[in-house]
């Protein structure tokens, strides 16, 4: 009988140490939308982008996206992202989708513009850049010094 009533606090304690350990990850995540303003951008693709990715300006987290569409007519995705609302963008920001690194994850990078005009809520980026696809390019690379090579090797 002690025994079974040590095994039930063992496990009460696990339980709540498991539910403090999530609420905390929660918190310092920082996943929730702010009562920031929606904004949205149109790529080619969006390899590496999902709901909840940052936006970031100049490396600072100043959003997140939100919600990702295929457009049906013209058969771009459609990435709608909410910002702080303290923070207000030229209506030539550049929206580009960068890796953090060789291994790294994904983001969406705002390059702020020249133009005194903001972008209003719900407005639209015009001007977006494509993530950049590393398996391409290093196939593109290996493929290139293999044609060197042969060329090479006939003359």
């Amino acid at each position: 009988m002690r025994r079974n009533m040590i095994e039930t606090m063992m496990g009460a304690v696990v339980v709540l140490v498991a539910v403090s350990f999530l609420g905390f990850a929660y918190s310092s995540a920082n996943i929730r939308t702010t009562g920031g303003y929606e904004i949205s951008a149109n790529f080619n693709k969006v390899s590496g982008l999902s709901v909840g990715t940052d936006v970031r300006m100049s490396g600072i987290k100043i959003g997140t996206v939100v919600s990702q569409t295929l457009d049906k007519e013209t058969f771009l995705a459609r990435v709608t992202m909410n910002i702080d609302s303290d923070v207000k963008l030229p209506g030539d920001t550049v929206a580009s989708i960068a890796s953090e690194g060789l291994l790294g994850g994904t983001y969406l990078e705002l390059v702020p513009g020249g133009m005194p005009d903001t972008l209003e809520p719900g407005g639209e980026i015009e001007y977006t850049q494509d993530p950049v696809d590393i398996v391409q390019l290093l196939g593109k690379f290996i493929f290139s010094a293999k044609t060197a090579a042969d060329g090479a090797k006939t003359n």
